[in-house]
């Protein structure tokens, strides 16, 4: 049942994924979870990738990060340790297998070292990308974000062309079609990416 999962080594723990975990297949935009939903599993990606949404009532959403095999959402951990609801949305960004981990288990699994380091290591790289997604929506101008936004994702589809449109850069960045479509034609003129219809090349990766 275990396969893929490479991160853990301690036969105990193991022993327990084994009888506690569950798997569950993705196909590219699948919706895991949205904001108001209740947590009842933490999700370890295997293969594939998960993109993490922070959307309001409103509709209005923001990319905060990528999960890529052997992660998890710290998000997803906070709310069934404290018990409240989702605050994210999480989508298939690829065909994707995650491995589900029942949300009382989270806890009792803390005696083993490793699933200890597991989490605090998670919590360690999210709230890093947090702070980055923080700084540049405080401190950068709509540009930066915008490459920051197109070069994540083309590293967790791996190629430099996205099947995207404008409107749904925008919404997930809360900004407006149109000033998207502009930042993305000035970008385009200093051959940072091609525009196609409903599509974008980037010509220069980090």
């Amino acid at each position: 049942m275990l396969r893929n999962l490479t991160i853990f080594t301690d036969p105990h723990l193991l022993a327990e994924i084994e009888k506690h975990a569950s798997y569950r297949s993705l196909k590219k935009n699948d919706i895991l979870i949205t904001p108001g939903d209740t947590v009842q599993f933490v999700p370890i990606v295997l293969t594939g990738s998960i993109r993490v949404i922070r959307q309001d009532e409103n509709d209005q959403e923001v990319f905060l990060y990528h999960l890529y095999p052997g992660q998890t959402c710290a998000m997803s951990l906070t709310c069934c340790q404290s018990g409240n609801k989702s605050m994210i949305k999480a989508i298939a960004e690829t065909d994707t297998e995650i491995l589900r981990i029942p949300v009382e288990k989270t806890e009792s699994w803390s005696i083993f070292p490793e699933w200890k380091a597991f989490t605090s290591n998670n919590y360690n790289q999210r709230f890093s990308e947090l702070l980055n997604v923080i700084d540049l929506i405080a401190f950068s101008h709509m540009d930066q974000q915008l490459m920051h936004y197109l070069q994540e994702r083309s590293k967790a589809l791996n190629t430099r062309v996205l099947d995207i449109t404008h409107q749904e850069i925008a919404d997930e960045l809360h900004s407006h079609r149109e000033a998207i479509s502009r930042l993305l034609r000035t970008m385009e003129n200093k051959g940072l990416v091609k525009l196609g219809r409903n599509s974008i090349e980037l010509t220069q990766l980090n």
